[in-house]
């Protein structure tokens, strides 16, 4: 079992914050179809990630009017999970979404874009570093450059 190191109600409640808001950036970018966000995160001397898998449907036309649906108990515990590993200094991990294929890979196969945890920070990754990331588990995918899922003023790096 991973045992967190001391954070304060403040810097917690802070990192639960942004938790949610880059889970609600996520699903905004979302197109319609089926689609699914896996979360691992390790702590300082944990020797397996935790991980968390949650999966997304998209009901509409592409507009910011999409309906976004996800099983609450899921929702929660990805954003429990995320909010540890923003909260904790020595935490790592990587988070990833497999979508459906769009038009420009032929439709057949999944298209992936991944972020990377590091020292409390969620970093977007580059389609070759999510092939790294990620690459394993899901060799039949299209691997892409993942969007931002901060605000536009914590988009300086800053951890939280």
């Amino acid at each position: 079992m991973a045992q967190l190191k001391p954070v304060s109600l403040d810097c917690f409640a802070e990192a639960r914050d942004e938790a949610y808001v880059v889970l609600a950036h996520l699903m905004g970018r979302l197109a319609p179809g089926e689609h699914v966000v896996r979360l691992g995160v390790t702590m300082d001397g944990q020797e397996r990630p935790l991980t968390a898998t949650l999966a997304l449907t998209v009901e509409g036309e592409g507009t910011p009017d999409d309906l976004v649906g996800a099983e609450e108990k899921y929702f929660d515990n990805m954003a429990f999970l995320l909010a540890c590993g923003l909260a904790q200094p020595l935490s790592y991990g990587v988070m990833y979404l497999c979508s459906p294929s769009d038009r420009v890979n032929g439709g057949s196969v999944p298209t992936i874009r991944a972020w990377h945890l590091a020292y409390a920070v969620l970093s977007e990754c580059s389609a070759a570093e999510a092939a790294e990331l990620v690459g394993g588990g899901e060799r039949a995918a299209v691997f892409a450059d993942a969007f931002g899922v901060h605000t536009e003023a914590e988009d300086d790096g800053e951890a939280v």
